[in-house]
């Protein structure tokens, strides 16, 4: 069934906002449905969930296109309704999940009804529960790309994730496992058992005070991908636990002002690369899904909790996000909940 075939209602539930500002920006009411081109999907929406990069949109502090009332949001998972004429591959009925709605002028996904292009649209395996799923997709494509794209990683290199039990942290550490790479993480010392659990061959408390002595002795000179999930970089302990040609890839911590060793940089031949997930190309996000499908189906990458919340409670998540209120918690939005 093509869109053209399809009788849309009039109005539907939605999360929104009419200009740029904080969680009370937030309005829950009725918009008119999406109305989607000749190459997007029409997805009726099972789950949204809640992620920083929302309230770095919704805030204005990531600058983005964004075409208003603009609905909130950026991943989701639910069924396919129709179809463009130029959308292949998907039928009515069909489960589905995107991770990159809600920006360069592209609606999200918190409301009843979403449009998808094609190209940002991956098929959920049957056996994945759609809230399982929604709350590791933007972590775990995160994490690929950054140790796989912009890292790099090949079997048999050592990667230290710093703050290994956070969502991305999770998701990298399992990524680059299954990867074939020895692990290392730091982490909060309550969270160390189960940065090993997930592969991690060594875990270290981020607050121990002689952390830099002890990484120097365990690991010094031997990591190639430096990943810092926590946004509290230092790149003076990094650099010097890299290996000749390390590649450190930041990917969080946008007020962050690390002071940069240059001389490690240079004389170790290393490398400092910016990434986020905003601006992978299609290609790029495809290939990371198609991985985030692989793992999901063999349950190696599952939430550690998920909180559902409502739709019309998405003010509410934006808040206690912002606020440190969700730690170790993934906030999830359920139209009609």
């Amino acid at each position: 069934m093509t869109v053209a075939d399809r009788a849309l209602p009039e109005t539907m539930d939605a999360a929104w906002i009419a200009e740029r500002g904080p969680a009370e920006a937030i309005r829950y009411g009725k918009l008119p449905p999406p109305r989607p081109g000749p190459t997007d999907v029409l997805v009726r929406v099972e789950v949204v969930a809640v992620n920083p990069v929302d309230l770095f949109v919704r805030s204005g502090r990531y600058d983005t296109p964004l075409p208003f009332p603009f609905v909130v949001g950026r991943d989701v998972v639910g069924t396919v309704v129709a179809c463009g004429p130029g959308a292949t591959g998907f039928v009515p009925g069909e489960r589905v999940w995107s991770n990159s709605l809600g920006h360069a002028g592209r609606q999200g996904p918190s409301a009843e009804l979403a449009v998808v292009p094609v190209d940002r649209l991956y098929h959920l395996p049957d056996t994945v529960d759609p809230l399982a799923a929604v709350a590791v997709l933007h972590p775990a494509a995160s994490a690929y790309l950054a140790l796989l794209t912009h890292g790099r990683l090949r079997a048999g290199e050592t990667v230290l994730v710093a703050g290994g039990a956070g969502h991305v942290g999770r998701a990298a550490i399992v990524i680059a496992v299954h990867a074939g790479a020895r692990v290392l993480a730091t982490a909060a010392a309550a969270d160390l058992d189960e940065c090993r659990r997930l592969g991690a061959e060594a875990a270290f408390d981020h607050r121990d005070p002689h952390l830099a002595g002890t990484l120097r002795d365990a690991v010094g000179g031997q990591v190639d991908v430096h990943l810092d999930t926590s946004g509290h970089h230092d790149l003076d302990l990094a650099t010097d636990l890299m290996a000749g040609r390390g590649r450190i890839v930041v990917m969080a911590g946008m007020g962050a002002h690390p002071q940069v060793p240059m001389g490690r940089i240079y004389t170790r031949d290393l490398t400092v690369t910016g990434f986020a997930i905003s601006t992978a190309t299609t290609a790029e996000l495809d290939e990371a899904a198609a991985r985030v499908n692989q793992l999901l189906a063999v349950e190696a990458l599952v939430p550690r909790r998920v909180e559902r919340l409502p739709l019309s409670a998405a003010a509410e998540a934006h808040r206690r996000l912002e606020a440190g209120q969700a730690r170790g918690v993934r906030l999830v939005l359920i139209p009609g909940g």
